[in-house]
């Protein structure tokens, strides 16, 4: 596994704790199929429904023009996002009926940082 690697590793731990201290249950992390991967697939009850958190994770130093790496998920990476989104949904008939919200979480490294910045993706051109 590369420096790099071993960072966005990290990053997706780090994520995740997070999300378990808030709530979330871990239903997939790092879920493959043709079409790409999904770094992190957590749920809570919520009222009646079930929320499923979809959850794209980019590690990056304070560099570039946005200083984050948001630049990084574009409309492409979108496009296969939704895609692998719907096929993970073909695989989990349950979770028709549950609310479905993407989140882009960026972690500043080096990692002791402690810095995420939330972002909340509103479309992923079909992906609900």
């Amino acid at each position: 596994m590369s420096h790099s690697q071993m960072q966005g590793a990290q990053a997706e731990r780090y994520v995740k704790e997070i999300l378990l201290r808030h709530g979330w249950r871990l239903l997939e992390q790092n879920w493959r199929c043709r079409y790409g991967e999904i770094d992190l697939l957590l749920t809570k009850k919520h009222s009646m429904n079930n929320r499923v958190l979809v959850v794209e994770v980019k590690a990056r130093r304070y560099a570039g023009i946005d200083g984050w790496g948001a630049a990084a998920f574009h409309h492409t990476k979108r496009r296969c996002l939704a895609r692998t989104v719907a096929c993970w949904q073909a695989d989990n008939p349950w979770s028709e009926t549950s609310d479905f919200e993407v989140l882009l979480a960026l972690v500043a490294l080096p990692l002791p940082s402690r810095q995420v910045r939330w972002i909340r993706i509103e479309s992923l051109n079909g992906a609900r």
